[in-house]
C-alpha cells in the first residue's frame, strides 16, 4: 500500500510540475541541487489567510454532482487535463492555506489521508478502491503548497485572472463513471 502511494505521488507531482511554472527561485533551488550542493529552504511563516471568497467559475467547471466528490469553498476552478482510461485531473485553486484545506477535506471526506511529501507539503485522501485495469489514478483528492520554500503560489491559467496565483491547489479525481452511470456525491 506505502509503495503504491508513493508511485501516486510521483505521478501526481509529474502532473503538477507539468502543469505549473515554477518560480525563479525553485530554479535557484533545483540548480543548486543538481551542482550537489544541499538547498534547504525553509517555509516561510504566514498569517491566516482571510475567508475565501467565492469565485466566479466559469461555464464549464465541473460541480460537486459532476466531479461526485465535495469542492472547498470559495475555490477557482483553473483546468484539467485528460489522465487517461476515461479519466481526468481536474485542478481547482484557493486562496486558503494548506493546513485549512487539509482539515476541511478530512473533515468532509471523515478520513485522515495521507502526507506523502513533507517538502512541499502534498496530502492524499483516497476516496474509491484503485482498478489498476481500468484507472490512471485512483479516485480521491490531493492537496499540494504551493508557497512552500517562499514560492509565490501556482500560477492562474488563465490570463488576468484574480488572483493571478493561488497558493493551495486541489487536484480531484473522480472514478471513471460506468457507462451511463452518472457520478453521485456520497
Amino acid at each position: 500500500m506505502r509503495g503504491h502511494l508513493c508511485a501516486i505521488a510521483l505521478a501526481l507531482a509529474a502532473v503538477l510540475l507539468a502543469a505549473g511554472p515554477c518560480s525563479d527561485r525553485s530554479v535557484e533551488a533545483r540548480a543548486g541541487a543538481a551542482s550537489g550542493t544541499p538547498q534547504r529552504v525553509a517555509p516561510p511563516v504566514k498569517p491566516p489567510a482571510p475567508a475565501p471568497a467565492p469565485q466566479p467559475q466559469p461555464a464549464d467547471a465541473p460541480t460537486e454532482a459532476t466531479l461526485g466528490l465535495p469542492l472547498f469553498p470559495g475555490s477557482q476552478y483553473l483546468t484539467s487535463y485528460d489522465a487517461g482510461r476515461g479519466q481526468r485531473y481536474y485542478l481547482f485553486g484557493t486562496t486558503a492555506g494548506f493546513a485549512e484545506v487539509v482539515a476541511y477535506y478530512r473533515s468532509v471526506l471523515k478520513q485522515k489521508g495521507d502526507l506523502v511529501f513533507d517538502e512541499p507539503p502534498v496530502h492524499m485522501f483516497e476516496v474509491g478502491r484503485f482498478r489498476e485495469d481500468t484507472m490512471v489514478f485512483p479516485p480521491g483528492v490531493t492537496v499540494k503548497d504551493y508557497t512552500w520554500g517562499g514560492l509565490q503560489g501556482y500560477l492562474n491559467p488563465t490570463p488576468g485572472a484574480k488572483p493571478a496565483r493561488v497558493p493551495t491547489v486541489i487536484q480531484i479525481v473522480p472514478a471513471p463513471a460506468a457507462a451511463g452511470e452518472p457520478r453521485r456525491l456520497s
